[in-house]
C-alpha cells in the first residue's frame, strides 16, 4: 500500500500530460512560457480572485508575499508553531520575527482568540496555516487583523481546493499562498507554487519579486529572487487541474469513509473527547481536501509499529513544534503552546489519496483499531 498513489493519477492523465509537455518542447519557451500565463488565469478563476502569480515553490510563494508587503528586519509576523518549517523559515530569512501562537486543539489551526495578545507595535502581518486540508477560521482572523491594520497571508499549501463558508482557500485574505509539491492536493512533477490576491498593486509587487525584482528586462526597482514557475511544471498542472474538481470530491469521500469506519470500530472524535484514538473534525462551515488524514493516538509509536508490520505506511506531521526547534526556539517561550505540544506527541497520518479503494480504507481502519 502506498501512502500517496501518484502513479494511479499519472495513468489517468498520461496522454494529456505528454501532449502538453511536447507542446512546450516544441515552442521552447521553458521560462515564463504561455502555459504559465494560462495556468495563472485558470487558477485565479478557480480560487475566485483577480490575480494569480505562479512561483517556483510553496516556500517561495510565502517569501514573495512577505517581500511584496515590505516585511524585513525587526518586523514581527504572527503565525503558528504547528506547521511545516517553511512558514516560519521565510519570516526569519527576511530578518523578521515569527511570533508563535498556540493552535486550536480540534482543528490544529491557529487559535484566533490568542492572536490579539501576540500583536504588538512591531507586528506587520498575520500568517495562519490551513493545516491538513482544512481552512483556519479566516473571518475571525481577518477581523482581528483589520482592527490592527494588518494584512493576512493564508498559508494554503495543504488546503488548495478546500472551502470556507463557500469560498475557496487561497482567496480568503489579503494574499493566499499555495504549494504544488508533488504530494499536495494539486501537485506538479517537481516544485511549484502560487500566490493569490485581489490587490493589483500587491500582484505587481509579487510578480516583480519572483523575477529578480524587475519590472522590465534589466530594470530592477525591487529586491527579488529567482522564483519563477517552470513552463513544464505549468503544463503538468494544467493537465492535473482538469481532473482536480473530481479529485477533491474523491478526497472528501475517502476522508468520510475513514471516519465512518474508525468510529464504527470505537474511535472517538476530536470534538468530543481528549484521549484514546481520535478522528479528525471538520467544521460545519468547512470542506477539507484531506492533504493528510490525521488521527491522534495515545501510544502513537506502538500504533505506527503495528501498522508497519502489516505494510501500512504512516507519517507524522509534525513531531516537533517550531518553537521547540533550535533555529526558532529563541522567538518564543517553548512552554507557551501546550496544544501544539500535545498534538505533536499524538498525531499520525494514514495513507490518503483520491484513488484509495474502499477495501484498502477498510484494511487500514481494521489495522488501526486493532493496534
Amino acid at each position: 500500500m502506498q501512502f500517496i498513489d501518484l502513479n494511479a493519477q499519472q495513468q489517468r492523465i498520461a496522454a494529456d500530460v505528454h501532449a502538453r509537455m511536447e507542446a512546450v518542447l516544441a515552442h521552447g519557451r521553458y521560462i515564463l512560457g504561455p502555459e504559465v500565463a494560462e495556468l495563472e488565469a485558470r487558477l485565479a478563476d478557480y480560487v475566485g480572485v483577480r490575480h494569480c502569480v505562479g512561483v517556483s515553490s510553496g516556500t517561495d510563494a510565502l517569501l514573495v508575499a512577505l517581500m511584496a508587503l515590505d516585511i524585513g528586519p525587526g518586523d514581527e509576523v504572527v503565525t503558528t508553531p504547528f506547521t511545516f518549517v517553511a512558514t516560519a523559515e521565510v519570516i526569519a530569512l527576511l530578518g523578521a520575527v515569527p511570533k508563535f501562537v498556540d493552535i486550536d486543539p480540534i482543528t490544529y489551526n491557529i487559535e484566533p482568540t490568542r492572536i490579539e495578545a501576540a500583536i504588538g507595535p512591531k507586528t506587520r502581518a498575520v500568517m495562519p496555516v490551513s493545516l491538513y486540508g482544512q481552512c483556519a477560521d479566516m473571518d475571525a482572523i481577518n477581523a482581528i487583523a483589520e482592527r490592527h491594520g494588518l494584512p493576512v497571508i493564508e498559508d494554503a499549501a495543504q488546503s488548495f481546493g478546500a472551502t470556507y463558508k463557500g469560498r475557496r482557500s487561497g482567496g480568503l485574505s489579503t494574499i493566499g499562498c499555495t504549494s504544488f509539491f508533488p504530494s499536495k492536493p494539486l501537485g506538479a512533477y517537481g516544485d511549484g507554487g502560487a500566490c493569490f490576491t485581489d490587490d493589483e498593486q500587491l500582484a505587481t509587487r509579487m510578480r516583480q519579486a519572483m523575477n529578480h525584482g524587475q519590472d522590465k528586462r534589466y530594470n530592477h526597482p525591487r529586491l527579488g529572487i529567482n522564483g519563477r514557475l517552470d513552463t513544464l511544471q505549468a503544463a503538468v498542472l494544467l493537465a492535473k487541474l482538469a481532473i482536480f474538481p473530481d479529485e477533491v470530491e474523491r478526497r472528501a469521500a475517502v476522508g468520510a469513509r475513514y471516519t465512518e469506519l474508525l468510529r464504527a470500530r470505537g474511535a472517538g472524535s476530536l470534538k468530543d473527547t481528549a484521549d484514546g484514538l481520535l478522528t479528525p473534525h471538520v467544521e460545519a462551515h468547512n470542506t477539507s481536501v484531506f492533504a493528510q488524514y490525521t488521527l491522534q493516538a495515545d501510544d502513537r509509536d506502538s500504533v505506527i509499529a503495528m501498522l508497519k508490520a502489516q505494510d501500512i505506511p504512516t507519517a507524522v506531521h509534525y513531531p516537533i513544534p517550531l518553537n521547540r526547534q533550535g533555529a526558532y526556539a529563541r522567538f518564543c517561550c517553548p512552554d507557551c503552546t501546550p496544544n501544539a505540544d500535545r498534538a505533536a506527541a499524538r498525531v499520525l497520518s494514514l495513507p490518503m489519496h483520491p484513488y484509495l479503494s474502499a477495501e484498502d480504507a477498510e484494511r487500514v481502519a481494521d489495522a488501526v483499531t486493532s493496534a
